[in-house]
């Protein structure tokens, strides 16, 4: 846990879609709900400028935020977020709270390694296509990585690379694997081009 991330919220009584749609139109605010750990849910909204900036950073998504609603701080990771469909911003956020001691699950960005330079790329000119840009993982809030590297140096034409093959930090075990399913994250596939030029 490096950065630490912040962001201010106000509770919000007015439920309901018609509410969160005038959210978003009249107050440039992002609807969003924190749940978990043993307090009830509470509605909030957010500034969606302070989403979007939360959010340039890839770390964000992984990391523990603390999130003041009404002057009361609380530590959540984010766990999902609704996009507009054509525009990409974001329409709703919901946040888990974080309790120490207690693990959490939250989705964690794979850094793809020496893609360029792998022998199915290299030597056989292959192409590298991702199965998955991120994992599921549990852990407790102390663990939570920033990221996951997927080293590709070793990896050749017609293998593909498997949640199994991840190296993980101590104490991260991905949530996938837990329940008995290893799916494929990366694979080297022969060129197009190369079968063209056949």
């Amino acid at each position: 846990m490096t950065a630490e991330f912040t962001l201010n919220a106000e509770a919000r009584s007015d439920l309901g879609k018609g509410a969160s749609r005038r959210l978003r139109r009249l107050a440039s605010q992002v609807p969003a709900v924190i749940y978990g750990g043993d307090k009830a849910p509470v509605s909030i909204s957010l500034l969606a400028k302070e989403v979007a900036k939360l959010l340039e950073n890839e770390a964000a998504y992984s990391h523990v935020i603390a999130l003041t609603v009404d002057g009361a701080v609380e530590t959540v990771v984010i766990k999902a977020l609704q996009r507009h469909p054509a525009k990409g911003h974001v329409l709703h956020a919901d946040f888990v709270r974080v309790v120490a001691g207690q693990k959490l699950t939250a989705h964690v960005p794979l850094h793809f390694l020496n893609q360029e330079t792998s022998v199915g790329v290299k030597q056989q000119g292959g192409e590298v296509s991702h199965s998955a840009v991120e994992v599921e993982v549990s852990c407790l809030p102390k663990d939570l990585p920033e990221f996951i590297n997927v080293d590709m140096a070793k990896v050749e034409v017609g293998q593909i690379v498997h949640m199994s093959d991840l190296t993980l930090p101590a104490g991260v075990e991905l949530v996938a694997l837990a329940h008995g399913k290893d799916l494929p994250i990366a694979n080297i596939h022969a060129s197009r081009v190369a079968k063209d030029a056949e």
